[in-house]
């Protein structure tokens, strides 16, 4: 992590493959920021807001002189840079090029809903003006158990903006939430999650386990007949989705801290592999590689 030139407000979130990036908040918290399993700005500094444009170019400037050509990656943060205008975000892309020469990948998170009113031609433009990857959080492709967790997405809507990404040669990365739906909604999250991603064909793929560090209050408030998987339903339900995707060089990785059974491997390539590690940890979970609970904790 750089030490940079940056006004930051706390807490700051980026996903882990964006540990050696320049975080650069060009918004602060989400502008959703109502999925009842999140609690990432839930603090009241993180109240949404775009940056002003003046400090945002400023910065990028005082980085570009103390860093100069170092600099490789750029992540904008925080919850959905995407959410800014076409206009703003293309100048912010042009200022990184200006400034930050060095920059080979500039990527950030978005919501599904952010692409909504941009056109095609717009989603285009961003990428040739630099902006090559994004995180999606789908959670799930089931629209009951979106309307459940308040996402305010559906299947249709996440499968639109990640093909107007895909068309314009953006990298997808999209992460489902493992045990999201809860006992009751488990079938149908794994296979309509596993149909959105069979649509879209993403070019990286996450699961993480749903958890709730601060606790499930909030969650089952929005969502009172949700009952958790146990470790075994997670890895069901987990067999169950993989089982189902027809995905075709997709990487896929289950190894985030929340996860009990890591998991990487390339699909559809290592597809019976990862199958296989899956129904040994279903079967005999003695003698899987399962993480300790000290090493879940988040």
């Amino acid at each position: 992590m750089f030490s940079v030139p940056v006004r930051y407000v706390e807490p700051v979130f980026r996903p882990p493959s964006e540990g050696q990036s320049l975080i650069l908040p060009v918004t602060d918290g989400c502008s959703w920021n109502r999925c009842a399993f999140c609690e990432m700005y839930t603090a009241p500094q993180k109240a949404f807001r775009a940056r002003d444009e003046a400090e945002v170019m400023e910065t990028i400037r005082r980085c570009g002189e103390r860093f100069g050509g170092e600099v490789k990656r750029v992540f904008l943060a925080d919850g959905d840079a995407t959410v800014l205008p076409t206009r703003r975000l293309l100048a912010v892309l042009d200022a990184i090029r200006e400034h930050l020469p060095g920059v080979r990948r500039i990527s950030s998170y978005c919501l599904p809903r952010n692409l909504r009113k941009k056109s095609q031609e717009e989603v285009n433009a961003l990428a040739v003006a630099g902006l090559s990857m994004v995180y999606v959080g789908a959670e799930s492709g089931d629209d009951a158990v979106l309307a459940a967790v308040n996402k305010g997405e559906t299947f249709d809507s996440t499968r639109a903006a990640l093909d107007k990404l895909g068309a314009a040669g953006i990298v997808r990365s999209v992460m489902i939430l493992n045990g999201l739906g809860g006992q009751a909604l488990s079938a149908q999250h794994a296979d309509e999650s596993a149909r959105l991603m069979n649509a879209t064909q993403p070019e990286y793929l996450s699961t993480l386990v749903v958890s709730f560090p601060l606790g499930e209050e909030r969650f089952r408030v929005a969502f009172p007949g949700w009952a958790p998987l146990d470790r075994h339903g997670l890895f069901v339900e987990l067999e169950r989705f993989i089982g189902a995707l027809a995905l075709k060089r997709t990487v896929f990785r289950s190894d985030h801290a929340s996860n009990w059974l890591p998991l990487k491997g390339t699909l559809g390539a290592d597809k019976a592999r990862l199958l296989g590690e899956l129904r040994r940890a279903i079967e005999t979970p003695a003698a899987a590689p399962l993480r300790p609970d000290w090493a879940r904790g988040l």
